[in-house]
Order: C-alpha cells, then structure tokens, then sequence
C-alpha cells in the first residue's frame, strides 16, 4: 500500500502505569477504534511501513482526551516507552459509515474555502481541531502584514515574505452551510470580526 492509502487514528504519547500500556491522543470520532480487541496497524517512530499489532483492550481516561490501551507484546513501561510517537492507521477504506452533515477529518483537509456572500476564496482547511464543538484551522490566502511596521511594509532582500496566517472556525452548519466534497470547497458565512486579524 502506499502512503496515501493510510489514514492515522492516533498517536502515542506515553506510557501508562508500569505494565505496558500506553496513552494514545486520538485523531478520530469513533471510539471503538481504541477500546474493541482486535488487529490495528502501528508505524512506529522512523519507520515507514505500518506493522499489524493486535489491541487486547482499551478504556478512555474521562476529562482528558486520552484512551488507555494493551497491546500485545507490550508488557514493560520500557516497551511502551519504545512506542512513544508511534501513530495507529487504518487503511482508507476502512472507515464507518457516517451520517448526513458528518465528515471524515481526512476529507476536509486541503478543502477551499469561499465566502458565500461573495464568492471570493480566503483560504484552505490545514486541520481539524477538537474543543467543544469542531474547529476548522484555515490558512489564509492574504499575508499577515501590520501597516505599523516600517519594516513589514519595506522588507529587505534578506527578509522572508510574512507567512500567511491562519483562523479558527466554528464547524457549525450556521457559519459553515456548504460542505461540498466533490468539488473540494466549502463555503463559510462568516460573523462581523471572525476573519479580522
């Protein structure tokens, strides 16, 4: 399988307790992933092919954001420590079924962003973070530039251009109406001062 074909549902950030279990931040909305037995795919640290690993069982750990999980194999706080920063994939296809205003982190990735008011692009979706509701991180196409800066505004050669900078955007059906996935855009209505920088 290529890379393309892989999809993470989470990392591991450390070991839990002394008997080889490890904290896993996930990358997914569907627990199951972390708390049924079963086979998963892991890419450790530094490599690039995933290997099968079997899960023996998982919990959450309430308040955290975090799930416990037993690998097999992994008895040690050594050997969880060893997995530290390795990423759980599955393969593209397998992903659940979702309903309807529901989306795969994955799909809305690199998506074009519109005003829906005026059609012009402002940007791209760079990533997906959880808080309460969902939030889109866009990059926006304008530079971040302060006309108080003598130095913004006449850059030298040595200089490099301004980055452009990035907002957060409620995921919510109110300010995001149009999510159209074949055509790789969405189209936000954005409230007075959520696009001011």
């Amino acid at each position: 399988m290529t890379a393309l074909e892989w999809l993470e549902i989470g990392r591991i950030v450390a070991p839990q307790g002394l008997r080889g279990e490890v904290r896993v931040y996930p990358n997914t909305d569907f627990p199951e992933r972390f708390l049924v037995p079963g086979t998963r795919w892991l890419r450790r640290k530094g490599e690039r092919e995933p290997q099968p690993v079997e899960l023996l069982g998982g919990r959450d750990i309430p308040g955290k954001g975090l799930y416990v999980v037993a690998l097999d194999g992994i008895e040690t706080r050594e050997a969880a420590e060893a997995l530290r920063d390795a990423v759980f994939l599955v393969t593209s296809d397998d992903r659940p079924e979702l309903e309807e205003d529901e989306y795969h982190v994955m799909d809305l990735i690199a998506l074009e962003v519109f005003d829906r008011s005026t059609g012009e692009r402002l940007g791209i979706v760079t990533d997906v973070l959880s808080a309460g509701n969902d939030l889109l991180e866009v990059q926006l196409d304008r530079p971040s530039i302060s006309v108080n800066s003598p130095t913004q505004r006449y850059p030298s050669k040595r200089q490099k251009p301004p980055k452009p900078p990035t907002v957060l955007i409620p995921f919510v059906k109110a300010i995001v109406p149009v999510v159209d996935l074949a055509a790789k855009r969405l189209e936000i209505t954005p409230p007075p001062g959520l696009l001011d920088l």
